[in-house]
């Protein structure tokens, strides 16, 4: 059985093939199936942002989706950047300059106080 994976990350499909390919599953990407468009993530928390992903996919393609989200979250910053860490820098902005505004938002904080973890 075809199941689509709603990622570009292909990191993220290895993983998803390793995991589920041995219960019979052939995992797909979202490209490889035919949807090309980009789902905006409008979600507050990473739980939603999978939902409306995987739904939105379903509902073109109507092939079984799954769907995470995924994000760093500073203790710090109170939690950023979370679901925005994919964009924390903005639209049309590079992994390496969402990570130079992390770095800026965490100036002056001492290295014992830059705890986060990845969720």
């Amino acid at each position: 059985m075809k199941l689509v994976v709603a990622t570009k990350n292909q990191g993220k499909l290895r993983e998803f093939s390793e995991i589920l390919s041995k219960y019979g599953y052939e995992i797909i990407s979202a490209d490889d199936a035919g949807f090309h468009d980009d789902v905006e993530e409008t979600g507050e928390t990473f739980e939603e942002n999978a939902i409306i992903k995987a739904e939105t996919i379903y509902n073109a393609l109507k092939m079984p989706t799954v769907a995470d989200d995924s994000g760093l979250m500073v203790d710090y910053l109170n939690g950023e950047p979370g679901v925005y860490s994919a964009r924390y820098a903005g639209d049309n902005t590079t992994p390496m300059q969402g990570i130079e505004k992390l770095l800026k938002n965490l100036d002056g904080v001492p290295y014992e106080g830059r705890s986060a973890h990845f969720v």
